[in-house]
């Protein structure tokens, strides 16, 4: 049985506004107690150089945290718009639930029992946003499914422009909705928010073309394994099922999964295409790559209003069910408060240490290089943090031929320290690194690098994505070497500090199996800014038969080279 008189329209209404007001309260407090994930750093640095596009990601998510940072600049200030989005998210689920007669306490406990609401209630990744603009758009096309109004029409195209400034995902909320219902194809406003949404979102396109589609590449081939491993497909359902609920998730899904909302009414059937359809589609995905466990938040969204509609219909679930889903919400919150106090034990819970310790880490580090430049070779994570928590935009991630890509390959960051002298941190303990910056978390090497010189940005293409030379055979091949910079760059070494080579690099499971270098010829170039040149290779292929990856490397001392080729299918036949 159901505690019915909770449902009474004014009395659920009032629990319902007590629900977001603790749930606003709860995210803020966990907001100002929580470091900022590394993630989170670097969307800050989209924030403060705002653009129609980045590397990892549509801007939306800059967006987000701009007004809020420029408020106040700290971890709050960076989360605020996020939060109260997050809050909304919740109200306009709750409204789109009402109109099927949904309960308010059961609206309580299946959306407070969601932890990946909980996490991306405060956390300011993409995923918000995205979230955000799902229940607007279902809220909105509920609408439209009704009235089929003009502005209506419009309304959507400007709602479907957003979900894809948010994130790339919003495609399959997009093709599953349509999936769903193929008679929207016969209005006339539909194709009038094919058109409005199209051209909101023509910038983002363009600036994809004019930076060689960077996203494109990155999400359908650097991020794929070369083989399939059924720890991801493992690790996928489980993950799924805990974020649907700790200890309820599993009813949801058999519910989503199971009972035919189809012939209820377009809508619901769009919910529970979109809910199956994002399942199966990551479920796929986890072939070819591990899948991270919030990119189904679009699904979740679904998810909820489905069960609202079920519970609503069919009856609800015995008492056993409804003390468990109390137990879940406890053990969530609780979690969430263990966060907030962080006793040491949490702190170096495998989970959640990403979150700890590493503002103490950059204040140490900018102590010592002071208002310098400072590069790093530690992926974006630690120069975002770095940036981040000491409010300035000075630190460079040396992004190397170990490393993938990212947005600093394409801000003109790199260009400001040429020739200039900076503080080098890393993790390795590498000759050089004479000094060192000790803290809670990590030993920090360090030394300060006069002149600097780097390529990240020069382009290398070899004109093929795959090359086949019999084992310790030699073949000269014809690279494409494209200076984007604005300025002229030359490869000479005379009168040099930090000699430059270039290296064609073969890996095997990303493992550095070979280095082979570029004769003096390389050194004679110089590039004008936007100049091409063609330069002759001659490469050796490896004894030891079989494929690699290999990729073109410009190196200069005593960095360790970066990526300046896409990956080349390599076979030693």
């Amino acid at each position: 049985m159901v505690d019915n008189t909770i449902n009474i329209p004014a009395r659920g209404e009032r629990y319902i506004k007590w629900f977001l007001f603790l749930w606003t309260a709860l995210n803020i407090l966990q907001a100002c107690t929580l470091e900022l994930h590394a993630d989170e750093a670097y969307y800050w640095m989209y924030s403060r150089l705002l653009d129609w596009g980045y590397f990892d990601h549509p801007p939306m998510v800059a967006l987000f945290i701009r007004p809020g940072d420029i408020i106040i600049h700290n971890q709050l200030g960076l989360r605020l718009i996020n939060i109260l989005s997050s809050t909304a998210t919740l109200y306009l689920l709750w409204l789109i639930a009402k109109k099927y007669k949904a309960n308010a306490l059961w609206f309580i406990l299946i959306a407070g029992g969601m932890f990946t609401l909980h996490i991306y209630g405060f956390i300011t990744t993409p995923d918000g946003p995205l979230l955000f603009f799902t229940a607007l758009f279902f809220y909105a096309y509920q609408k439209y499914l009704d009235d089929n109004k003009w502005w209506q029409a419009v309304l959507l195209g400007i709602i479907v422009a957003c979900l894809l400034y948010s994130k790339y995902h919003a495609v399959l909320l997009i093709g599953f909705t349509v999936l769903a219902n193929f008679k929207l194809l016969t209005r006339w406003t539909f194709w009038l928010i094919v058109l409005v949404s199209i051209g909101l979102y023509i910038p983002h396109i363009l600036w994809q073309v004019e930076n060689n589609y960077p996203s494109v590449a990155y999400h359908l081939a650097d991020r794929s394994e070369k083989t399939y491993r059924p720890d991801y497909t493992l690790a996928y359902i489980a993950s799924q099922t805990l974020m649907a609920g700790v200890l309820t998730g599993w009813l949801l899904f058999y519910r989503g999964f199971n009972f035919n909302f189809f012939k209820k009414d377009a809508f619901a059937r769009c919910l529970q295409v979109n809910f199956i359809g994002i399942m199966l589609f990551f479920l796929i995905s986890s072939i070819r790559g591990e899948v991270q466990p919030q990119w189904t938040i679009i699904a979740f969204a679904a998810l909820l209003i489905l069960m609202l509609i079920y519970f609503a219909e069919k009856g609800y679930p015995p008492k056993w069910f409804k003390k468990l889903a109390i137990a879940n919400i406890i053990i969530i919150v609780a979690i969430r408060l263990l966060l907030v106090a962080a006793p040491p034990f949490v702190q170096k819970m495998e989970a959640v240490r990403r979150f700890f310790g590493y503002r103490e880490e950059v204040l140490a580090m900018h102590k010592k290089a002071g208002d310098n430049w400072v590069m790093m070779d530690e992926g974006f994570q630690m120069p975002s943090r770095y940036n981040f928590y000491n409010n300035t935009l000075k630190a460079f991630s040396y992004d190397s031929r170990y490393y993938r890509l990212t947005q600093f390959e394409i801000w003109p960051l790199e260009d400001s320290i040429q020739n200039k002298k900076v503080h080098y941190i890393s993790t390795l303990h590498l000759p050089f690194l004479k000094d060192s910056i000790v803290t809670g978390n990590h030993t920090w090497y360090t030394c300060w690098i006069d002149s600097v010189r780097t390529y990240q940005k020069i382009s290398i293409d070899p004109g093929v994505k795959t090359i086949a030379i019999p084992s310790g055979k030699t073949k000269e091949i014809t690279l494409k070497i494209t200076n984007p910079y604005s300025y002229p760059v030359s490869f000479s070494n005379e009168k040099q500090k930090h000699k430059v080579f270039l290296e064609a690099c073969f890996f095997k499971l990303k493992n550095e199996q070979a280095v082979q270098s570029a004769d003096t010829g390389f050194n004679n170039i110089i590039l004008q800014p936007g100049q091409n040149i063609h330069y002759k290779f001659k490469i050796t292929a490896p004894k030891q038969k079989g494929r690699y990856d290999l990729l073109f490397s410009i190196r200069t001392e005593p960095f360790s080279g970066s990526r300046n080729s896409g990956i080349i299918t390599f076979t030693s036949e």
